[in-house]
């Protein structure tokens, strides 16, 4: 999720939930809770460091899903709090994407596997970004600090799965 997307849902703002990442000011409890919710946290989530020793089940529909664009789903399926990994599910309807412009995010490796349907990736900036186009099974891997933009490609829908190492988030 984008520090913007974050700011959104939380009732904050961008420059706001910056300081308070670099440490620079501090929140209350009420912003806390409505920061951990737009993340599918709990309050102790923000808090806690150790990973649980028990195998982490997360059904299907009980998936935290995240801000997408129209005809777009995103879906986190790695448990809070997140230690090595990340691991996002989109689901795009035909013609749908992850918007108009290309995002980056931390500078992590990111690998996106195509489970079903076919998708663009486009890798650079607007205008010098490389295409490349992936069908099912495909996958293909970048840093998260290359600004990126995906859409579906043809007229059926698209799945995919990101996996970022390590996490990125907020």
């Amino acid at each position: 999720m984008s520090l913007r997307s974050l700011a959104e849902f939380a009732g904050a703002s961008a420059s706001f939930i910056s300081q308070l990442e670099r440490g620079h000011t501090s929140a209350s409890v009420g912003m806390l809770r409505r920061i951990a919710g737009s993340l599918g946290l709990t309050m102790a989530d923000l808090f806690s460091e150790e990973a649980s020793p028990d195998p982490q089940v997360l059904r299907h529909g009980d998936r935290p899903e995240l801000p997408a664009g129209p005809g777009a789903r995103k879906f986190l399926v790695s448990r809070r709090p997140l230690q090595n990994v990340e691991i996002y599910s989109g689901q795009f309807d035909p013609g749908a994407g992850t918007g108009p412009g290309p995002y980056a995010h931390g500078d992590a490796q990111e690998f996106l596997l195509v489970l079903h349907g076919r998708v663009t990736l486009w890798l650079g900036e607007p205008g010098r970004a490389e295409e490349h186009r992936l069908a099912s099974g495909d996958s293909i891997e970048y840093r998260t600090s290359t600004p990126h933009r995906l859409q579906t490609l043809g007229s059926a829908a698209a799945e995919v799965l990101w996996i970022i190492s390590p996490p990125t988030s907020v």
